[in-house]
């Protein structure tokens, strides 16, 4: 019995029946290069991502000239499945790669200036990421009015035409436009190696540069291009310089800012125009980030309102925000202010060139030239050729009954032709023309308007050939196009301009909302910012099992609050940089939120608007150091300042006040002094030393410091010191009544 064959085996014995299966050959990289990559590359950069002086990549060119000879110029829309299917004859990449470069080209999208395809059905948005466009075969097009300036004498020799990809018919090598559309509509392309990006112009402001440059070649472009024109508007901050590199070089870039209206009833932002170079569902999707992060708290909800009427985007603001000093922040750390970097490549005979708006235009009327001047020799051609057979014609009407005799008498109708040619000495095709006119023209009147239009032929062609002779009468004639066309089709700018000097400096300024918070420090560290509508709904404090409320304030949102430590430094921070939450939590740890040093613990807290209070520290050893707030205050933003007090004693206690005020002190020796800080005069050095306020005995230090109240004692003025320093006198228990245990 045979064995039966393992796998392996059958492997070898396929490989072993084709001749060379399996042997590896060794290749230069640079041949594989040469012979691989380098085709590609050329095919890529010549056949699909960069545009040409008419405007067009291929796939551009070859779906709209399809449209064309489906005679989508005019009367009903079709269904895009029909035009992608009859475009597959000339671009054989798949229906999903046609109808995508078909939506982009419409008018629904609105990714272009001037579209060229007018659409009916849902075709995405090009502001948008994720707004989808429907199926080939729920939506329809046709070709846009403007088409026809694509088109024009296409028929009339007027561009060279090639056979598509299977040689079944032709398509043009280029389109003749009669306007520079290369600058009207956007294109972005990226090749192998090279890439390309256009921005769009305005259509007048093209043609008008374009006639001024034809008239004078040292026309100033900057005087009638006033600068890009994005079909989603915005604004572009305008800068001279800039601009002049793009028409120069064809490379740099403009910056364009989203446009916003303020809705003071609904308190919100809407922005209604956005950059070229971003989405809405990227805008929201920054703004979000930069909530969550804490640098941006003026918002308090982000949606995106964008219907039928077109883009709209709704920023709701908290209480007392600015909305312009908001945008001017937004404009900074969000896509809604971005550049459009350019990169004018264009294929000029096949080779990519970049170049600058001047020689843009300087191709594009070569270009067009030779559009007219072979379209003006078609014509030329059609009226000697008509000319020609009318000649003929006239000699035969100079003896009509002549030429009728010979067509009688000859007997075979192969010979009329050959035997009117003897008789008149006309050539064939002027004889054969004679021959097939009709009996009924025979008369008078025909003869008359025949000889008449023989002379206007003549007038026709020598006017053409003077045409033919002189570059001047074809640059008039292209001129006057520029000029039918920007009539036509010209439109306002979309793209406003805004100048660096009309910018507000103090955009730069960071605007905090300001509303009324309740400050709660407990002893722990623990810190918690509430509204006093959320503490009406409930003043129950939640806190950790053996911790108290050290501090309770009431302020505004933009304090700035500085925490003290027990290593002689303080934490600057704003309550606006704290959430607001409820009386129900925790709250915030300091140390942990502002980063404190290891073993460091928080000592008080001192919240200010102004920085206008004084600071008083008492120390241990019964010295009071007294302190503008001022000097805590830095033109920074500095987080953290060391030598906050003297580390010479320890604190005891540290308060702010406005204006001076007295200060109950009691020492370890239970004397009590009644202290007036306007006894004491203020030193701008944070870490000043203090002066002896109170005499501490040996093995004895200041235990306690109180803001002084009239009940606290019922004869303050035994209490009181009128030099310094003063040991102060025990407590009398007349003195002491219902306010001892306060002391």
């Amino acid at each position: 019995m045979a064995k039966k064959k393992t796998s392996s085996e059958k492997k070898v014995n396929v490989n072993a029946q084709i001749e060379g299966a399996g042997i590896v050959l060794e290749q230069p990289i640079t041949t594989t290069l040469e012979t691989n990559y380098l085709p590609y590359a050329m095919s890529v950069i010549i056949s699909r991502a960069l545009p040409e002086i008419d405007g067009f990549k291929p796939s551009h060119r070859k779906l709209l000239y399809t449209m064309y000879k489906m005679g989508l110029l005019s009367g009903a829309r079709t269904k895009s499945a029909n035009v992608v299917g009859q475009t597959m004859r000339l671009n054989p990449h798949g229906e999903g790669a046609i109808y995508e470069t078909m939506v982009r080209l419409s008018r629904g999208c609105e990714a272009l200036l001037h579209p060229y395809v007018d659409s009916k059905g849902n075709f995405g948005k090009a502001y948008s990421r994720d707004m989808a466009y429907a199926a080939s075969r729920y939506t329809e097009v046709k070709l846009d009015p403007i088409c026809g300036e694509l088109f024009r004498d296409i028929d009339k020799d007027t561009v060279d035409f090639v056979p598509n990809y299977d040689n079944t018919t032709t398509e043009p090598l280029l389109l003749p436009v009669t306007f520079p559309s290369v600058l009207v509509n956007a294109n972005v392309g990226i090749a192998v190696s090279m890439a390309s990006a256009i921005c769009p112009f305005n259509l007048k402001e093209v043609c008008d540069t374009t006639i001024a440059l034809l008239k004078n070649k040292d026309h100033n472009v900057a005087d009638t291009l006033k600068g890009p024109d994005f079909p989603g508007g915005g604004l572009m901050i305008y800068n001279a310089e800039e601009l002049d590199k793009i028409y120069r070089t064809g490379r740099g870039s403009v910056k364009i800012r989203a446009r916003y209206a303020y809705d003071k009833e609904q308190n919100c932002i809407e922005i209604t125009e956005i950059p070229p170079t971003t989405t809405v569902e990227a805008i929201i999707d920054k703004i979000g980030e930069l909530i969550k992060a804490a640098k941006i708290r003026e918002i308090s909800d982000v949606r995106d309102e964008t219907d039928l009427s077109g883009l709209k985007l709704t920023i709701d603001l908290k209480r007392g925000i600015d909305a312009d000093k908001l945008m001017a922040k937004l404009y900074k750390t969000t896509p809604l202010e971005d550049s459009y970097s350019c990169n004018f490549n264009i294929l000029i005979g096949g080779s990519p060139q970049v170049m600058g708006v001047y020689q843009i235009i300087e191709e594009w009327a070569a270009f067009r030239y030779e559009c007219v001047r072979r379209r003006t020799l078609f014509d030329l051609q059609k009226k000697k050729d008509k000319l020609h057979l009318l000649k003929g014609l006239g000699t035969i009407l100079l003896d009509i009954d002549k030429a009728i005799r010979i067509i009688r008498e000859t007997e075979e109708e192969a010979e009329v032709v050959p035997n009117l040619m003897i008789g008149f000495g006309i050539d064939e095709i002027q004889a054969d023309y004679v021959a097939e006119i009709k009996l009924r023209y025979l008369n008078k009147e025909y003869i008359l308007k025949r000889l008449q239009e023989t002379d206007e032929l003549e007038k026709a062609i020598e006017e053409m050939e003077d045409i033919l002779r002189d570059k001047k009468r074809i640059h008039k004639i292209i001129i006057e196009e520029l000029e039918q066309v920007s009539k036509k089709f010209g439109k306002p700018r979309k793209t406003l301009l805004t100048y660096p000097e009309e910018i507000d400096e103090e955009e730069e300024v960071e605007e905090i909302a300001d509303y009324p918070v309740n400050l709660f420090l407990t002893e722990e560290g623990y810190f918690k910012k509430i509204t006093p509508q959320s503490l009406r709904m409930s003043s129950v404090q939640k806190l950790k099992e053996g911790d108290e409320i050290k501090t309770h304030l009431e302020t505004g949102n933009n304090t700035d609050l500085l925490f003290f430590t027990d290593k002689c430094q303080v934490y600057k921070s704003n309550a606006a940089e704290f959430d607001d939450t409820k009386a129900s939590v925790m709250g915030d740890y300091i140390p942990a939120k502002l980063g404190f040093d290891e073993d460091e613990k928080l000592f008080a807290m001192v919240a200010t608007k102004d920085y206008s209070e004084t600071l008083l520290f008492f120390f241990l050893n019964g010295k009071v150091g007294k302190v503008p707030l001022k000097s805590y205050e830095t033109k920074t933003k500095r987080k953290k300042l060391a030598n906050a007090y003297s580390d010479k004693s320890p604190l005891v206690a540290l308060f702010a006040a406005a204006e001076d005020s007295e200060y109950l002190l009691t020492s370890s020796a239970q004397k009590k002094l009644l202290f007036n800080s306007a006894m004491i005069a203020s030193k701008s050095t944070r870490d000043t030393q203090g002066v002896a306020v109170m005499t501490i005995k040996k093995n004895h230090f200041l235990e306690s410091v109180v803001p002084f109240d009239e009940n606290m004692l019922a004869n303050p003025h035994r209490y009181r010191t009128k030099t310094l320093p003063s040991a102060g006198i025990k407590l009398r228990e007349e003195d002491a009544g219902e306010q001892l245990s306060l002391i």
